[in-house]
């Protein structure tokens, strides 16, 4: 239909429904002669919340017209992301109204467990779902086995400790495993070996002049996307913008440089660069130091007296030099990673004339692989290089958002759950294997991904309670067909989600919770962005839409007046005698005024006027939840400097002594040495080189003559943490992702690799590796590398939802899991999951 007649049939539709007697004219919008007869009244308010479709956790207003919702706007009153969302947020309307929700409680009544066999889940009220959760935990108190309960946590509020953390201690287990090893831990292990920031970083993008993106997706993903949406047309135009990434992302596409890394090779880009920032003299002299004499020793391959230099707010960077950086060339690296050495030396050339407002900016992508620790320390290096660590234009830790913690629990805490809590953990870190050094500790992190091995061989012990909420570990999970098999062998498994899942699918007993954005009260810490730090509210919007509770707070409370009634007091008294109204001191007598008055206990020094705090000035509770978000001052830069970072020397270490003496600690703890543990971890690095950043070849699991391409695998700017696949809106939009198709998904491989394989564009293909296989379109697209073939994340469900699936009730998927297809491995310092990297092969094959 061509203009005119789209034109013609609109009057013609117009004047239909107006009937014949109509006088005025039809598009009134565009008559000389229109007059408005009406004012343009609000229909309803925004009122605020926080969209947590990505761990930024944006403070958003959602508008209510008659109980209902019906848009998502960013909160006007955020600093952090300037009063911007993004298409996140707008994804939850459709989450919210799902009809394929968990709509009331749930109870599997076929014994059997497996993909192919049928739950048979029928109705049951919540006093029922409550007495079987409690009778199966009064049990394991009788047995004395309490620690055979195990606790898992996706993604959470402020209020995690009460359900997470504090519950497991009063009931007696060491088992609440968090999601977060699968989510991002090893980019926070440079940083925190670096400067003892083990957290999500701020990025001064307004001020710098150097971008330096290390498979990171600022617009798309990677945390703060609203923020840096916001100023990346300002960042195009006063900053050069490299891209190191084996795809063409959003942000690649209009980069002044896109360097298509071979998966897993990024640290030795990053070497290079340390390498020439030193012999080309472009290191930050202020914050790093310089020669005693002025003349820059730093010559390719030769050794450097640490006499000779005298450093200011660094340690080490003579040392690090000397065990790393002196052979590792741009033309040393061009080998590793399939960059050209030119454009190696000119980005790296860049970056040091922009210092000190040039960001080094970590992702996942570069440093959640086998080896990937080290790269997430060379990259982090790069910054403490051009002096750019807590400075104008660069990486930033970020102000401090007071908040109380939740009240002490000891004083319940019997015999039994003692006994409990002293066990050994069942994901195993702290392990030789496992050190997972979070804070200087062995064991910091839980390793979520290896609980499936753990259950399955019973080692250390077998568990039989799993309490879960906001999880669906058997698809987010690598090798996922482990995890299927271990939930089948769990006796007693509580699933609380909002949607069914494919974790669902393994539950004895379903509960149905409230959607976070709309349907609770709570409170969030969000990323730290713009230089601002902040608090967010979560509001009860709308009545649920279904007979749904609150996970964290409202369940905990039932479940803690069930064991009541069956002899176990400890956990209710906690929640009746330590939570109080900080106005009115009432005690909670309901799980709704036990969430309330929780929030109020946690969010106090925010809203209540008399506490001083470097931010927002707050009168009462009710103008909290009004306004919606906190702010912090904006960050005060340079505050770590001058001895401040909280490491062993106080300075930025390029050589960690605090990695030093945590190795050591986690060696002596299992009477072998770092070597020892070096090999454990399948690390290459012996003695010295253990304790600096260092270029480690990439680990991958395939035979290359079996599995000759590497996999690589990318993140959805629509991709609400695997959870938007059930909304149209993801689908329809899809290709808003580069070389992605709407409502499909598809394998992104090179034209050249194609041709060697007999694969047209559209061909259906099967993926192979060595833990599985997948069926996808394929789609044939210069934005991937030669050898690499890349794909995103989010699709493959089958227990979903109706728009997920191609076929909800045969379970079959939309596309295929990328889980399913990469390997069980881990980078084991950190304790991280390595899902990035290529750490695995694969083999296409037209089907």
């Amino acid at each position: 239909m061509n203009r005119r007649n789209f034109l013609k049939l609109s009057a013609v539709t117009g004047l239909f429904v107006a009937g014949a007697s109509q006088t005025k004219p039809v598009l009134n919008a565009f008559s000389k002669n229109a007059q408005a007869t009406e004012t343009n009244e609000a229909q309803g308010e925004w009122i605020a919340s926080t969209c947590q479709g990505c761990t930024t956790w944006c403070p958003v207003q959602i508008y209510i017209v008659d109980g209902r919702a019906t848009k998502v706007r960013g909160n006007p009153n955020a600093k952090a992301n300037h009063g911007h969302s993004c298409v996140r947020s707008h994804l939850a309307l459709q989450q919210v109204y799902d009809p394929d929700r968990v709509k009331q409680p749930m109870k599997r009544t076929n014994p059997k467990k497996g993909r192919e066999e049928d739950p048979q889940f029928v109705p049951i009220s919540w006093e029922e779902a409550m007495d079987e959760i409690a009778d199966k935990i009064i049990e394991l108190r009788k047995n004395e086995e309490t620690h055979k309960l195990s606790v898992w946590r996706g993604r959470y509020t402020a209020l995690n400790g009460i359900l997470y953390g504090n519950l497991p201690k009063i009931i007696g287990t060491p088992n609440n495993i968090s999601h977060s090893s699968i989510c991002a831990e090893a980019e926070k292990f440079g940083p925190y070996y670096s400067e003892t920031m083990w957290g999500y970083r701020d990025y001064d993008h307004t001020e710098t002049y150097y971008e330096l993106l290390w498979g990171a997706d600022p617009v798309s993903s990677n945390r703060q996307i609203p923020h840096s949406t916001n100023v990346w047309g300002k960042v195009r135009d006063q900053a050069k913008i490299a891209c190191i990434d084996p795809r063409l992302s959003a942000t690649a596409a209009k980069a002044d440089e896109w360097l298509p890394v071979i998966p897993g090779e990024d640290g030795a880009i990053a070497a290079a660069i340390a390498h020439v920032l030193l012999t080309e003299g472009l290191w930050y002299k202020p914050f790093v130091g310089d020669f005693k004499d002025g003349v820059n020793r730093f010559v390719n391959g030769r050794t450097v007296s640490e006499s000779a230099f005298e450093e200011n707010e660094t340690y080490g960077v003579v040392k690090w030099w000397n065990l790393s950086l002196k052979d590792a060339t741009p033309e040393w690296a061009e080998e590793k990673s399939g960059i050209p050495a030119e454009q190696i030396r000119r980005v790296a050339q860049d970056f040091g004339r922009a210092a000190p407002r040039a960001i080094s900016f970590l992702s996942p992508g570069a440093c959640m692989h086998v080896r990937g620790g080290y790269t997430s320390m060379l990259t982090h290096g790069l910054n403490g290089l051009v002096g750019s660590v807590d400075n104008v234009g660069g990486t930033l830790d970020g102000e401090s958002v007071p908040v109380n913690s939740l009240p002490d629990f000891t004083a319940y805490v019997d015999r039994i759950a003692e006994k409990g809590n002293s066990m050994p953990r069942i994901d195993h870190g702290g392990s030789l294997k496992f050190p997972a050094l979070k804070d200087s500790t062995s064991g910091g992190v839980k390793m979520t991904n290896y609980v499936a091995d753990a259950v399955l061989a019973e080692d250390p012990y077998d568990l039989k309670v799993v309490l879960s909420y906001w999880t669906n570990f058997n698809f987010s999970n690598q090798n996922t067909k482990r995890w299927d098999e271990a939930l089948a062998k769990i006796p007693f498994h509580v699933h609380m989600t909002v949607n069914p899942a494919e974790q669902t699918h393994f539950a004895d007993i379903v509960l149905p919770v409230t959607h976070h954005m709309f349907e609770r009260l709570s409170a969030v810490r969000g990323s730290k962005g713009n230089t601002y730090a902040h608090l967010s509210m979560q509001n009860r919007l709308i009545d649920p839409v279904f007979d749904v509770k609150i996970d964290e707070t409202e369940i905990a409370w039932m479940l803690g007046e069930a064991l009541e009634r069956k002899g176990f007091p400890n956990l209710i008294n906690y929640f009746r005698n330590e939570f109080s109204d900080p106005e009115t001191g009432k005690s909670p007598e309901n799980g709704l005024e036990f969430n309330e008055i929780a929030v109020k206990m946690y969010t106090e020094p925010l809203w209540n006027p008399s506490v001083q705090k470097a931010g927002d000035t707050i009168n009462g509770w009710d103008e909290l939840k009004e306004i919606g978000v906190w702010n912090s001052v904006k960050y005060n830069y340079r505050k770590k400097w001058g001895g401040n970072f909280g490491t062993k020397t106080g300075k930025f270490e390029f050589y960690s002594e605090t990695l030093k003496e945590a190795l050591e600690a986690h060696a002596e703890k299992h009477n072998v040495s770092v070597d020892d543990v070096m090999e454990a971890t399948f690390n290459t690095a012996k003695g010295e080189l253990a304790f600096v950043g260092h270029y480690e070849p990439a680990y991958r699991v395939g035979n290359e003559q079996e599995y000759p391409l590497i996999f690589s695998e990318h993140r959805s700017r629509l991709n609400r943490e695997a959870r938007s696949a059930n909304t149209s809106w993801y689908q329809e939009f899809k290709d808003a992702d580069p070389g992605d198709e709407v409502w499909d998904d598809v394998l992104k491989i090179n034209p050249v690799d194609a041709e060697k394989l007999g694969i047209a564009n559209g061909d259906m293909v099967k993926v192979t590796s060595p833990v599985g296989e997948i069926t996808v379109k394929a789609k044939l697209w210069e934005g991937t590398r030669p050898g690499v073939v890349n794909k995103c994340y989010g699709q493959g469900h089958w227990a979903y939802g109706h728009i997920a699936s191609l076929d909800f009730k045969k379970q079959l998927p939309r596309g295929g899991n990328n889980n399913i297809i990469l390997a069980d491995v881990y980078e084991a310092l950190s304790g991280s999951s390595a899902r990035h990297g290529g750490s695995t092969r694969v083999k296409v094959e037209k089907v």
